[in-house]
């Protein structure tokens, strides 16, 4: 399969990254509006530079993974969905649930596949997680709460913190409960940057509740998530990959088979552009998302 990368920042340098090293994949070109970057990428991984989408399109990629700002993510996923060019969009889809609909509505007609990149369901605590949930052995989940803080990131934002993270727990959660919403609630603000930069959403799931945390201005990087059910406790850690639960007087550490998420999401990108399947996060999964981040930012505020 041959893949392109348009924009390749900090995230999209990963994804060139990754499709070098993919068997039975071929990284045949990036792209980037920073000429010089795109030559020190194609460089590093031993691609073509590429200098504008209709040259990409010349190459006759099978898939591109746009890692643009998600102002972009519409005008330029549609060019190549147009093209039937499968597309892995990292998250969010889109700014606005209209711009969400229209990049779904071209892939359905094209019949590209479609991805958004929450990577966070690819992540193999987070899977073991929910295979202990589904197993019935933790009971009822009742409440999840997660953090995601760390300092401000390096690279430019056109959206704030809860498009910008809180879409990764937002997803978590929805994926744990295996059901949307029913109320979503958030207080938020900004402190140093135009958009907001700390927030807490609180998902009201019926008869389970998740409480997202995030901010850009803890020191250190954290990630985690705990989960308490009616028989018992879940401590996840995002980063380390490891989850310890507390049945009871029962304490252990999970067995966690440790990969790097984004190699696993983008190995089953590339099997749904193959063999013609069904995203786990496809385009709806990621509008879905979308959808809670924009009430929580309706909903908030100082």
């Amino acid at each position: 399969m041959k893949a392109g990368v348009v924009g390749v920042g900090v995230m999209g340098e990963h994804h060139a990254r990754v499709y070098s090293e993919m068997s039975g994949c071929e990284l045949i070109g990036v792209m980037d509006t920073d000429l010089a970057r795109a030559r020190e990428i194609a460089g590093k991984y031993h691609t073509k530079v590429v200098s504008s989408i209709e040259e990409m399109l010349s190459l006759k990629p099978d898939a591109v993974s746009i890692v643009v700002p998600t102002s972009l993510h519409r005008e330029v996923a549609i060019k190549f969905l147009r093209k039937g060019i499968s597309c892995f969009v990292e998250k969010p889809i889109a700014p606005t649930v209209e711009a969400a609909k229209e990049i779904i509505a071209e892939a359905e007609k094209s019949g590209a596949i479609l991805m958004v990149g929450h990577i966070e369901r690819f992540n193999p605590a987070v899977l073991k997680f929910k295979e202990i949930l589904d197993s019935q052995e933790l009971g009822k989940l009742l409440v999840v709460s997660t953090r995601r803080v760390g300092p401000i990131p390096p690279r430019i934002r056109d959206v704030g913190i809860i498009i910008d993270s809180a879409t990764h727990d937002i997803d978590v959660t929805r994926f744990l409960f295996g059901r949307e919403p029913e109320r979503v609630c958030a207080k938020y603000g900004n402190n140093k940057l135009p958009n907001e930069d700390y927030a807490v959403l609180l998902l009201d799931f019926g008869d389970g509740i998740a409480n997202i945390e995030v901010n850009w201005f803890t020191p250190i990087k954290i990630r985690t998530l705990v989960a308490t059910a009616t028989g018992g406790l879940a401590n996840l850690n995002y980063i380390d990959q490891t989850l310890e639960v507390l049945t009871g007087t029962t304490k252990r550490m999970v067995e966690v088979n440790k990969r790097e998420p984004l190699k696993v999401e983008l190995e089953h990108f590339v099997e749904c552009v193959v063999h013609k399947k069904k995203p786990i996060v496809d385009g709806v999964e990621g509008m879905r998302n979308l959808e809670v981040a924009l009430k929580a930012l309706r909903e908030g505020g100082q």
